[in-house]
């Protein structure tokens, strides 16, 4: 997901897209312990969407105005 995806998005739907992505990242961790996780790339790509979600939703807090719907 990139940057500008995220920021099309409602503040609503940005929370619910981190917490999914949040449990995503707990799965991965529980496979990589396992032994069960094949492809290393996911941990890393997931823990990125995790910040760029994050800091955009870190920048609409502090910034309330520069939210962005698109309808």
């Amino acid at each position: 997901m990139k940057i500008h995806e995220i920021r099309a998005l409602s503040t609503e739907a940005i929370e619910a897209k981190l917490n999914d992505t949040k449990e995503e990242l707990m799965k991965f961790r529980f496979q990589l312990s396992s032994g069960e996780l094949s492809d290393f790339t996911r941990l890393r790509q997931t823990r990125r969407i995790i910040a760029r979600l994050t800091s955009v939703l870190n920048e609409r807090l502090r910034n309330p105005e520069s939210e962005v719907i698109n309808e």
